[in-house]
């Protein structure tokens, strides 16, 4: 099979001819531009040219094609280039291509500060992210951007065989503890706003339709709903009064293209499972393995004939950055051999390989995952 075929086959539940692995796709897929770059260094391909951020919040990197096909990768990032760019040096020994757009300054805490309107985060010294508000300078569906995305989607679809996705769509409920309050104070209120989301939502899928036709195969939208140990929200509650707005939006998706729909949320959220696969969601990440309720044995037997599994594939909190390769190809193995079987999962780690984890665990927990991928 192409990577392609593989990915959608394995969305589509059917047993392709080995399990999709994924780096660096989404957002929350991916990989530290720190841990990246010394990734980089450790398999010696790709030090010449400075690791590009993909993610300004984050710090994620885009992921070259030399590094996908080492480590046998399905899918690939979907980021044109910039328009105007710099090199942006966090600290000593790390170099990083960032848009003139993203201009961190450095406080006299030695903390790397982003204004932007209102809000504001900064990176600590030493740290490896970026903290406070979540700042989006980019205007995705301005006609320019959107334009910028679509040549790139073609050049993918036409040069490679990778699978890959489109983010950005909103999932039409919000994610903050306020957000969670007003469920239940102001449901007409919630209602409201839904209505409101949708509307806006519609019509940017359609511009979506439009402009990449076939070159994508999936979109993305994001909302955490789980704490480490439990929803954020009454699962019921949202059922009656998000589902049927979230259920519009992917049956508008789904009756109009062929794209799959990908749903980013955090935490305790196997409540949540069913409703999603009702509503039309297709992939479920990050399958946070080590939160409460999301044993990897339950969400197999309960919800994989339903619900891709994008995710889970080794315990960033407990095992990736803080044991031995060992321990993590034992991880690996471990949860691949519950997710794998029947199709219905695409390999990646718990969310995004955080800074500071080896480069050999990385380069472990990969090479593990291709070494029992196969049907």
């Amino acid at each position: 099979m192409t990577s392609r075929q593989r990915v959608l086959a394995a969305i589509d539940h059917k047993v392709p001819d080995r399990m999709p692995i994924d780096l660096g796709m989404h957002t929350s897929s991916g990989i530290s531009a720190f841990a990246y770059d010394a990734l980089r260094k450790y398999l010696g391909v790709s030090e010449q040219t400075p690791v590009r951020i993909r993610d300004y919040v984050q710090c994620t990197a885009c992921v070259e094609r030399e590094v996908l096909e080492r480590f046998r990768c399905d899918c690939t990032v979907l980021f044109p280039p910039f328009d105007e760019e710099y090199i942006w040096s966090p600290r000593e020994g790390y170099d990083f291509t960032v848009p003139s757009y993203f201009r961190p300054a450095m406080n006299e805490k030695g903390e790397w500060v982003v204004h932007h309107g209102e809000s504001s985060m900064r990176m600590p010294a030493g740290g490896f992210f970026f903290d406070g508000d979540w700042i989006t300078i980019e205007d995705r569906w301005c006609e320019k951007v959107l334009s910028a995305y679509a040549k790139e989607a073609e050049r993918i679809y036409k040069e490679t065989d990778y699978f890959t996705a489109l983010p950005g769509i909103s999932a039409l409920y919000g994610s903050t503890l306020d957000y969670f309050c007003e469920m239940y104070t102001d449901p007409g209120g919630i209602a409201r706003e839904c209505e409101r989301s949708l509307a806006e939502q519609l019509a940017i899928c359609e511009k979506i339709m439009n402009a990449f036709g076939e070159k994508i195969q999936m979109v993305c939208m994001g909302g955490d709903l789980g704490t480490q140990t439990a929803p954020f929200c009454d699962p019921e509650l949202f059922g009656e009064l998000i589902g049927p707005y979230l259920k519009k939006l992917c049956g508008f998706i789904h009756a109009n293209s062929d794209y799959k729909i990908f749903l980013h949320s955090c935490g305790a959220v196997e409540p949540f499972i069913d409703i999603f696969a009702e509503c039309g969601i297709d992939a479920l990440n990050p399958v946070q393995v080590s939160a409460a309720g999301m044993d990897p044995v339950l969400l197999k037997k309960k919800h994989g004939d339903k619900m891709t599994f994008w995710g889970g594939g080794a315990d960033t909190q407990n095992v990736l950055g803080s044991k031995g390769a060992a321990e993590v190809r034992e991880n690996v193995n471990e949860l691949v051999s519950v997710f794998k079987p029947g199709g219905g999962y695409v390999f990646c780690p718990v969310h995004n390989v955080m800074g500071d984890v080896p480069p050999e665990n990385v380069a472990a927990a990969y090479d593990e995952a291709y070494r029992i991928s196969a049907y």
